[in-house]
């Protein structure tokens, strides 16, 4: 899978963001606080749902902006489809598939990431949400349809959590409330809910648990050869017998289903008192130990990233081996590693169908990353977020400055005739990296600005036909949390 084009508007600190990518390497290099991570993170929201930075959807919008918009078209055995995907607060995301409405979920599935960022030290020494958010994206990634099973659990422990804290209060007032006796009288009924939708989400993490530990375990070991061995573990409540779940005998959803009433029923009167729900997949971990230690705590800090890396090529792994290799994000982590963990990295970058890398400057990337790249990309000019597309170039350069930007024009690919740069967005990788035409001229291509704009470098902040940046605008069925 690769994606031939990406589309944002008000996403972040975006206006406007028209960019057309080929397959194989794309580097994004450029100074801090010029947009390469928030264009990152638009790519893998469409194929997650979510951020990795943020837990609600407010501040991926632009300021001063109503809604944020996302679209990009993605190639899998050779079929092209369009997504594209309203973003708001306060009401039901919107979403279509080839112009098509349909409910934001519907779109999961059609692009596939894997992203790998400096948060990802998170994972090993983070709260245990973050852990979750790893087993859940990748859950829904291989199968969408659990992303309705994420978000009845969510509706049905909001519905319960109200209901906790109104108990709560009467408790306070001797049960003399009558909010506080309807609360008591209907909790029974929201502990079955609870318990049936949360086994399901229980199994299926544990069912991924089977099958991804064996692949981080390979992956670590690659990685950090001379370090303790690896093993996940999922740690939920005692009634709970991981241990039998994880030896491979059959998920019975009865046997989670009771296990989770029972351990609901134990909490309750803690619960009562702090109006919360106190057992669930929502307060689930999963473990990671090195040797017999949990790695919260007693990794070292190489350890960690070696750890957090093998999480995230597992996910690659495992992705690939259902059939649909994903495209990888990798969000300046190379100066994050050391020698030897950037070349592992990078020689799994170089075998990806589709490979994104952000980097503050070219000297972060391993050698054989400036030979395997198919595209390097510069962003300059802070306030204007520029873009230009500058094939077998280091766009760090300090010799590369705005004129020279302006001055580029593209070159047909096997042709040392430059043609005139065409304003807007323009197909990416006119010039093989490495070849003798881009080293005979400056062979770049602007890739990103509005449309009616003569300047073919400027990706600013102008505003564009409604009708070529905006996806539909689609009545919706309601969703939970606009999802």
């Amino acid at each position: 899978m690769f994606l031939r084009h990406c589309e944002l508007h008000n996403f972040r600190s975006w206006d406007h963001l028209s960019l057309d990518l080929q397959p194989g390497i794309t580097v994004f290099v450029g100074a801090n606080g010029q947009g390469k991570t928030n264009f990152l993170e638009g790519i893998n929201y469409l194929a997650t749902l979510r951020s990795h930075r943020v837990s609600g959807d407010g501040p991926l919008i632009h300021e001063g902006a109503d809604s944020a918009q996302l679209a990009a078209t993605a190639v899998h055995n050779r079929r092209e489809l369009t997504v594209a995907l309203d973003i708001h607060t306060g009401k039901t995301n919107q979403a279509t598939i080839n112009t098509s409405p349909c409910r934001p979920r519907d779109i999961l599935g059609v692009i596939s990431t894997v992203l790998f960022a400096p948060e990802d030290l998170s994972l090993v020494r983070g709260d245990p949400a973050g852990r979750r958010a790893y087993l859940d994206d990748l859950l829904i990634q291989r199968r969408p349809r659990l992303r309705g099973v994420t978000n009845d659990y969510d509706k049905i422990l909001r519905q319960r959590n109200a209901l906790l804290k109104s108990a709560s209060m009467a408790l306070r007032h001797g049960y003399r409330t009558s909010a506080g006796a309807s609360a008591l009288a209907t909790l029974d009924a929201w502990d079955a809910q609870l318990a049936r939708v949360g086994a399901q989400l229980v199994a299926a993490r544990l069912h991924l648990l089977r099958t991804i530990a064996p692949l981080v375990a390979r992956n670590y070991a690659e990685l950090a050869p001379h370090s303790r061995p690896v093993h996940l573990s999922y740690t939920s409540i005692p009634q709970i017998t991981v241990e039998d779940c994880e030896a491979g005998l059959p998920l019975d959803m009865d046997y989670l289903e009771a296990a989770l009433l029972a351990g609901l029923a134990e909490k309750r009167d803690r619960e009562i008192e702090r109006g919360i729900t106190l057992a669930g997949p929502h307060r689930d971990d999963l473990t990671v130990l090195l040797g017999v230690q949990p790695a919260k705590g007693f990794a070292s800090h190489g350890e960690s990233w070696s750890l957090a890396l093998a999480l995230r090529l597992a996910a690659y792994d495992l992705l690939t081996a259902d059939g649909t290799e994903p495209i990888l994000l990798l969000d300046d982590v190379f100066a994050e590693l050391d020698r030897y963990r950037r070349e592992a990295l990078a020689a799994v970058a170089a075998k990806a169908e589709q490979t994104l890398i952000t980097a503050a400057v070219g000297e972060d990337l391993p050698t054989e990353l400036h030979v395997a790249a198919t595209h390097t990309v510069s962003t300059v000019g802070e306030a204007s977020h520029r873009i230009s597309l500058l094939d077998g170039i280091l766009t760090d350069d300090p010799t590369l400055n705005e004129p020279d930007l302006a001055e580029l024009g593209s070159v047909e690919a096997g042709s040392a005739e430059p043609q005139p740069a065409v304003p807007g967005s323009v197909e990416a990788g006119s010039v093989e990296a490495g070849s003798a035409e881009s080293r005979s001229v400056k062979p770049g291509t602007v890739v990103s600005g509005s449309a009616d704009r003569a300047d073919p470098v400027q990706a600013g902040p102008t505003q564009t036909d409604a009708a070529q940046t905006h996806p539909a605008q689609v009545e919706q069925p309601e969703e939970v949390d606009g999802q």
